[in-house]
């Protein structure tokens, strides 16, 4: 009988570790985990004959250790090479593609580098026999009983594996448990640790496992080493695999075809990382390919197929003052944290976005507490962690608003997500935002119309919707009446206004302010469907067949399209005679502005006669496609003053270069540069600020 519950409590304790460590899915509180534990403890100090050294029990920490002892690495555990720019992932990928030989395009898989301590944790007939530091690479010290402690490191694997295998990863403490450590150690009157790689190093060194528990260690699974039996032919198999074993992974790692698409994947990643509970220092990029790696091989330190792209962390300790929250263009409430101003990387930062009302909650925050602030590689700073230690009672909770700070509408949260929004599509902050962002440069760039005048035309009545930006066409003498606009300056924003009729079916997409519609995706739903009549036409489902959209961005386009106030406002718009596109089938079939068809261009340097933006819409125009790095697919390039390592690798890879009158050259465009116009401007860009057109 006994033995029937144990077998039972071993299994449901493992089961909810592996939903809590890997898949992030817990079924049940810490409290009821906790007594599904000690009922187990129970039972085995009273029956020590049920004991099992694979025992979810043994987890919490066993004796104190003598000493430890060193073993040698099977697999030397090497370094990874590191690089800080752009231009040394590059350099990367130019020496792979050399290596690999012509005609070879290999896939790389890229993951979050943990700010952590190495562990190699050895597995034998699925139990755990032995985990060690990395040590010098080659001997590191036996800390088997102190992993045994870690969260996310099972004592028995689950599913198929090797008779043995090695699991290779980062054992860091997370954010919001050190947070609490550090409060500990001072309210203990102990120096505070400096920052959680160290103490995850040092928990590590303990001689009392039970000691090692209390620092609340965890794991990433990062690689495999000694392995008797092949379970994956790439690394997005070992991920999978080591996942179904038992073992948590990184999140947000991704496969992608290129080293392109990779660090355009970088860039996200780099978005989210407010949004980790652990501290990271860079992306390390890898071969996907095992084949591929095994072509490449290692030198005495590195592994050639692997990089760790990293970045230097600014860190600056300040205090909250304030928490104020934001209505954003689609009604999301933002809170914003005000800061005792502090300097960070050579600038002042007072303000840092607490995103949404799950990270307020992730970190404790109060008004008034001490936090760390970090701008990792000089980026958009974030806050890392509360300072717990530092508070003196003065703190007080945010209590997150249930209402619309602006409209007082009652707020709303994504079905499935984090954030909270105001519903009301006539809010008039969320009317502020889209009309500025619906202005922008990015969207139908109407110059002039601004925030501040923004704000002053809606306090005076004169836009209450989007559409009524067009009637101020026919409103220039009531306009006149408001302070601060003279003629001049009407007359200009005006002009703005009726030129912006005239841009592309995709910036009209853009401002329309879709969900998850940005001007990738704008550019290709205006070159698949020509209209926007055929693009409201499309289902669901034949949106989510098209190229670089799929599900969730099909349901939301089609939302919006089927909602009254989207076919509203779009019926209101087509009155003012917008730009609604083209008809595919009205289209020449072939015509000079499309001389660029299928070529890939990237653009680089310091350009006189266009901005960034404008080049690369004309690029789009003309039927090329605009990327960030070169390779041999890479058309052309158009290298400005002072262009560095893109130029350099042009010259490397015989990538033809043109100067920027040699662009304008091929398309043609040598008389607007002698008229200063375009006779066809179907960019819209004949009022542009640079002085070409």
């Amino acid at each position: 009988m006994l033995q029937a519950e144990v077998k039972s409590l071993r299994e449901e304790l493992w089961r909810h570790n592996r939903l809590y460590y890997v898949e992030a899915k817990p079924e049940i509180s810490d409290l009821d985990y906790d007594r599904l534990l000690k009922r187990l403890e129970q039972i085995e100090h009273e029956h020590p004959e049920l004991d099992s050294p694979d025992s979810p029990t043994h987890k919490v920490g066993g004796e104190p250790i003598a000493g430890f002892t060193q073993a040698e690495h099977r697999v030397p555990m090497l370094s990874i090479e590191n690089v800080y720019d752009e231009a040394g992932v590059r350099k990367f990928d130019a020496n792979i593609l050399k290596s690999l030989g012509p005609g070879v395009s290999p896939e790389y898989t890229i993951e979050f580098k943990i700010d952590g301590v190495s562990l190699a944790l050895i597995y034998e007939h699925g139990v755990l026999i032995r985990a060690m530091t990395r040590g010098d690479g080659r001997v590191g010290d036996d800390v088997t009983e102190n992993a045994k402690t870690v969260r996310g490191v099972p004592l028995r694997l689950s599913g198929e594996f090797p008779q043995v295998i090695e699991i290779r990863g980062e054992a860091y403490i997370a954010n919001s448990d050190f947070a609490h450590i550090r409060a500990e150690q001072i309210a203990a009157g102990d120096e505070p640790f400096a920052n959680p790689r160290n103490a995850c190093a040092g928990a590590l060194k303990l001689l009392d496992p039970k000691l090692c528990a209390a620092r609340k260690l965890r794991f990433f699974s990062h690689s495999v080493g000694y392995s008797e039996g092949t379970m994956h032919r790439s690394h997005s198999e070992f991920l999978t695999a080591v996942r179904s074993l038992g073992l948590p992974t990184t999140p947000r790692v991704a496969t992608l075809p290129n080293m392109e698409a990779t660090l355009e994947y970088a860039h996200s990643l780099m978005d989210e990382l407010h949004a980790l509970d652990f501290e990271v220092d860079g992306l390390v990029i890898k071969v996907n390919s095992l084949e591929q790696r095994e072509q490449l091989g290692s030198t005495s330190k590195f592994p050639r197929w692997a990089i760790a792209y990293k970045w230097e962390k600014y860190e600056g300790t300040t205090r909250i003052e304030a928490i104020d929250v934001q209505v954003g263009k689609t009604g999301a409430l933002t809170p914003v944290a005000h800061l005792v101003p502090v300097e960070i990387a050579g600038s002042t930062v007072s303000r840092a976005s607490l995103h949404n009302r799950d990270e307020i909650e992730r970190l404790g925050l109060r008004i008034g507490d001490w936090i760390v602030v970090e701008k990792a590689g000089k980026i958009i700073p974030h806050v890392v962690r509360v300072e717990e230690h530092r508070r003196d009672g003065h703190e007080t909770p945010f209590l997150f608003p249930t209402h619309c700070p602006e409209c007082g509408t009652a707020a709303v949260q994504d079905e499935g997500g984090v954030y909270i929004r105001c519903p009301n599509p006539h809010c008039s902050a969320q009317l502020r935002e889209w009309l500025r962002f619906f202005a922008s440069r990015g969207a139908m760039d109407i110059e002039g119309l601004g925030i501040k005048l923004i704000e002053q035309l809606c306090d005076a009545g004169f836009i209450r919707s989007l559409s009524d930006v067009y009637r101020l066409i026919d409103r220039r003498a009531e306009m006149l009446q408001l302070e601060r606009i003279g003629e001049k300056s009407a007359d200009n924003l005006l002009d703005s206004i009726e030129t912006s009729k005239k841009r592309p079916l995709w910036r009209l997409l853009i401002g329309l302010n879709i969900r998850h519609v940005g001007t990738r995706t704008a550019q290709i739903l205006a070159d698949r469907f020509g209209t926007l009549d055929e693009l409201m036409r499309q289902s669901a489902e034949s949106l989510a067949t098209v190229d670089e959209v799929g599900e969730i961005i099909a349901k939301s386009i089609h939302g919006y399209f089927v909602s009254e106030p989207g076919r509203y406002l779009i019926e209101e718009l087509r009155t003012f005679g917008l730009n609604f596109g083209e008809p595919i089938a009205e289209r020449p079939a072939s015509s000079e502005p499309r001389m660029l068809e299928g070529l890939t261009i990237v653009v680089t340097g310091t350009l006189t006669k266009f901005s960034r933006d404008q080049i690369k819409e004309l690029i789009h125009i003309h039927g090329g496609k605009s990327t960030d790095s070169v390779s041999k697919k890479t058309s052309f390039v158009v290298a400005g003053a002072e262009a560095g390592s893109k130029l350099a690798k042009a010259q490397q890879l015989s990538v033809p270069v043109l100067t920027e009158d040699e662009f304008i050259t091929k398309l043609k465009l040598d008389e607007a540069k002698e008229t200063g116009r375009l006779d066809e401007d179907p960019a819209g860009l004949s009022h542009n600020r640079v002085g070409l057109f």
